[in-house]
């Protein structure tokens, strides 16, 4: 029996894509040592599968003739289907996958994953802090600093106080599960309406607009999608109260975020906390920068550092599993709504 072959591919740091520096490149890259450490702890399918390590597009071509897999984050999908005949599956070693969107370089069949929920602990974390910071008026505290003024801003405990999560999906409920017990009130907001664990209630994304006037806290959570494009726009930015803070950990393109440094400026919007940005790294000249009551935190909510490949890894292989005995694979993206 042909053994199943696996097509790594790393991707050098470039500005405008990911990995954006260095850094992001050191701690994304997928290593022979790294790969044939986590296979020695499938003993029973390392010797089924083959593999090539690697970068960009140095060996892509000649290796995908007849790849059955391939693993990585950014790829040429323009004529994949003639390129890679034999492929079945398609890793993707992030949650965020629009930049690959829309599907339709897809064959039929093509399986997709992403890497979804294996930075629910790293997100979560961060989330808490960021909605702790906006409670406790830190973007308002840093700016006094820069300003060099010293104003005592006081809070009470965040129990009772409203924080509606937008994108109620791993990323969100990570959050939600933290907070909950700190006992504010958490109005979820997601496609359906569905109810999730945690929240006092949950809305359909097009009821909306009734929420948004009771946020002491709007956290964004949601992909990239045609849906959710401009979601929270200059109208709903509207309806949100001059004490609201906002938090953002999903795609910029929900947002307008022109319109919400206006806010910031006017003092219609209370603080923000921001870590996604399109293009990535922000330009020196950008007017984020120089927002009041804006912190900018570089797309570090989901990323482990060093255990990043190491927690990708861990859920490839166990699809891995599942791929060789023609089970159905875990986080499968839904060409269609584009997560």
């Amino acid at each position: 029996m042909d053994k199943i072959k696996i097509h790594i591919r790393n991707n050098h740091w470039k500005e405008d894509s990911l990995p954006c520096d260095l850094e992001g490149e050191i701690n994304s890259t997928i290593t022979k040592e790294i790969f044939e450490n986590m296979l020695n702890g499938y003993p029973e399918i390392k010797d089924k599968v083959k593999y090539l390590i690697d970068w960009d597009d140095d060996n892509f071509i000649s290796s995908m003739k007849d790849a059955d897999i391939l693993l990585g984050w950014n790829f040429p999908t323009k004529g994949l289907r003639e390129i890679a005949p034999n492929l079945k599956w398609i890793h993707i070693i992030s949650a965020g996958v629009n930049h690959l969107s829309p599907f339709d370089w897809t064959k039929e069949g093509l399986v997709l994953t992403n890497s979804s929920g294996v930075h629910a602990k790293k997100v979560g974390e961060y989330g808490l802090m960021s909605v702790l910071m906006l409670h406790n008026h830190i973007p308002k505290i840093v700016t006094n600093q820069k300003n060099k003024k010293f104003i005592s801003l006081f809070s009470n405990p965040i129990a009772g106080k409203t924080i509606v999560v937008v994108g109620t999906g791993t990323l969100g409920s990570s959050m939600i599960k933290l907070l909950a017990p700190l006992g504010p009130k958490i109005i979820g907001v997601n496609r359906k309406g569905g109810m999730v664990e945690g929240c006092s209630k949950v809305v359909a994304v097009d009821k909306i607009d009734s929420i948004l006037p009771e946020a002491d806290i709007l956290y964004l959570a949601i992909p990239q999608t045609p849906e959710t494009k401009n979601l929270i726009n200059h109208k709903r930015l509207d309806l949100l109260k001059p004490s609201c803070g906002i938090v953002n950990i999903g795609r910029q393109s929900a947002m307008d975020y022109d319109a919400l440094c206006e806010k910031l400026k006017k003092k219609e919007i209370a603080g923000a906390i921001l870590d996604v940005f399109t293009p990535e790294p922000i330009e020196p000249n950008s007017n984020f920068w120089d927002t009041p009551n804006l912190i900018i935190t570089p797309h570090v909510s989901a990323d482990d550092g060093e255990s990043y490949v190491r927690l990708t890894l861990d859920l490839f292989i166990k699809n891995l599993q599942l791929f060789i005995s023609n089970k159905k694979l875990v986080n499968q993206i839904d060409k269609d709504f584009g997560y």
